[in-house]
């Protein structure tokens, strides 16, 4: 029988091997990170290693404080920043971190994405919030710890649930997307860069394109997300 640490292991492998598949990384560019909340552990690519090298047995174990715990490379640079989100959000086993072509854009312009259309709205009934820069003291400081805050507070500042919206921009950096499964944060990330993408490209057509209404906001939340939910099998 396996290892609750050989299947997270082999989650975050699967996971991360979606990002170039699904053209969201460049190279070493982005990482996946597969969480058991019970155990406090996450799985996370190790750093700088090519998507082409990368085995299961590569993933490290890493806990809640950042702490390798089992293998013998570094793990990802963004460590501390799935570290920080998984010990404050009880309800995600999956993270996502990539710095995918259209999200990063929109992220280096410190704007939010705003909801033109129902392919957003199919997935949130929010523009996708960019959080602030960082402060010179955050940056230099424990800055990828510091990272995770940033994520945090741009949602309690907006009023928004973690487990309602899966997505973000970080103010000159790029996305980072969340959910309950590691698979869901790939979904999510692969969402985000295709929003992200038409978004740019509705500006381009119309610059001053109208916000989609808020009745099919709701409509085509709800068909999916709501008590009578009727999307899919």
């Amino acid at each position: 029988m396996k290892s609750k640490y050989q299947q997270l292991k082999e989650t975050a492998y699967a996971a991360n091997m979606q990002l170039p598949a699904l053209d969201l990384v460049l190279f070493t560019f982005g990482n996946v990170s597969a969480a058991d909340q019970a155990l406090g552990v996450f799985a996370i690519k190790p750093s700088g290693v090519p998507y082409a090298e990368l085995t299961a047995e590569n993933m490290v174990i890493v806990d809640f404080e950042g702490n390798t715990i089992e293998g013998d490379l570094r793990p990802s640079s963004d460590t501390r920043t799935h570290a920080v989100l998984y010990k404050h959000w009880k309800n995600i086993e999956g993270i996502v971190h990539t710095h995918s072509l259209y999200a990063t854009a929109w992220a280096q312009t410190l704007q939010d994405i705003p909801i033109y259309g129902t392919t957003h709205a199919d997935h949130t009934t929010a523009d996708i919030p960019c959080a602030a820069p960082m402060s010179d003291e955050m940056i230099a400081g424990n800055y990828e710890y510091q990272t995770g805050f940033q994520i945090m507070q741009a949602l309690e500042e907006r009023g928004m649930n973690y487990e309602e919206v899966e997505m973000i921009l970080v103010g000159n950096h790029a996305p980072f997307t969340w959910g309950k499964t590691a698979e869901k944060a790939v979904y999510n990330s692969a969402v985000l860069e295709n929003i992200a993408h038409m978004a740019f490209l509705t500006q381009q057509i119309r610059l001053d394109a109208p916000r989609l209404k808020e009745a099919l906001i709701k409509k085509h939340y709800e068909r999916k997300h709501g008590p009578d939910s009727y999307y899919g099998q």
